[in-house]
């Protein structure tokens, strides 16, 4: 059986109605609503034909139809359309961004604020690991003979800030000298990669301070690992309460659950689905936990130059407004990945 132009025109109509109204759509609604000239009785047959390919399902007998998973698959693929922002909106975006544009977790948790008020949806962040992360930028600066200040800057963004006590007596100019030679040699590394091996190549660099540079090492590499958490931002969980998919009190604590799980929210966030520019989009049993099967998850990637600065995303039930959602996520995206690089352009000359 062929999807003809009008069953597709039958379909898209249907999918449309039923994300405002989340009511089963009769062909009565679509003949009224929708100027597609053909008659009810037609429709009908039409929408019999597409439950009868898998693209409807007639929840009730004597119902209307409501969008099947692989309905919304194909809108999606092939027949949606970007929604278009208006400057109002776009103007919000951009304020709030360039405004938090600091620390990128600041900045991470500022963009969901406003992901979750533009879509009424749950959004979530996943920040990469620091191990995963090169360093940009290292700096010793003494405080007294027995503290230094240790700051790190990497190329995601992330500044480390961090006071190493009980360090061997040092002087200030050997403060100096170590911060200069540890500077040159890590700028680039990426942290997972200072093992032994690497390690013991710097202390050959440096002999002549080889018992201090052991104590700083110990305490430099200690310090970036120890932060090396899975870190995943939430924003507006309650807002699933808003759909009524999620009236069953049972189904929505369960929702509530899963998002408590950070391993399983970044592996919801990493799940692969239909790629649209930088927008992955994963539909109801594609999604990697099983408690949101009926749920679709729509997440952008901002990365630079293939560094991955962070992940933002939202979930909200099949049954959304996916122009409007993934405009919002992909103006959004581009938005930080323009900013990011500008800022770190301009740390780098400075």
């Amino acid at each position: 059986m062929n999807l003809t132009d009008r069953k597709i025109k039958i379909l898209e109509a249907i999918i449309k109605d039923y994300i405002i109204n989340a009511e089963a759509v009769g062909s009565r609604t679509i003949s009224k609503k929708y100027d597609l000239g053909v008659s009810a009785a037609t429709i009908r047959n039409e929408m019999s034909d597409l439950e009868e390919m898998g693209y409807l399902i007639q929840p009730h007998t004597s119902a209307g139809r409501i969008p099947s998973e692989k309905g919304y698959k194909l809108y999606v693929n092939s027949l949606m359309k970007e929604g278009q922002l208006d400057e109002i909106e776009k103007d919000i975006i951009k304020k709030s961004i360039i405004e938090n544009i600091g620390e990128v977790k600041d900045l991470l948790e500022e963009t969901l604020k406003l992901l979750s008020k533009l879509t009424n949806c749950t959004s979530l962040a996943l920040k990469p690991k620091i191990v995963e992360s090169k360093i940009r930028h290292l700096k010793l600066v003494y405080i007294n003979s027995t503290s230094i200040l240790l700051v790190v800057i990497t190329d995601t963004g992330l500044v480390k800030n961090t006071i190493l006590n009980n360090v061997l007596e040092i002087s200030e100019d050997k403060v100096n000298i170590i911060s200069k030679v540890l500077n040159d040699k890590l700028v680039g590394k990426v942290i997972n990669e200072l093992d032994e091996n690497f390690v013991k190549y710097i202390r050959s660099q440096m002999i002549e301070y080889s018992n201090i540079l052991d104590n700083i090492f110990e305490s430099v590499l200690s310090n970036l690992i120890e932060i090396d958490d899975l870190e995943v931002l939430l924003n507006g969980a309650t807002n699933i309460f808003n759909f009524p998919e999620f009236n069953d009190i049972v189904k929505a604590k369960a929702f509530l659950n899963m998002l408590e799980e950070k391993q399983i929210v970044a592996n919801v966030l990493n799940t692969k689905g239909i790629e649209k520019n930088h927008v992955n989009i994963v539909i109801g049993s594609d999604n990697y936990c099983e408690t949101i099967k009926d749920c679709s998850v729509i997440t952008a990637t901002c990365d630079i130059d293939g560094v991955v600065i962070g992940k933002i995303g939202i979930i909200g039930p099949t049954r959304m407004d996916y122009s409007k959602i993934y405009s919002v996520i992909n103006y959004m995206g581009n938005i930080l990945r323009n900013s990011i690089k500008k800022k770190l352009q301009i740390d780098n000359k400075g």
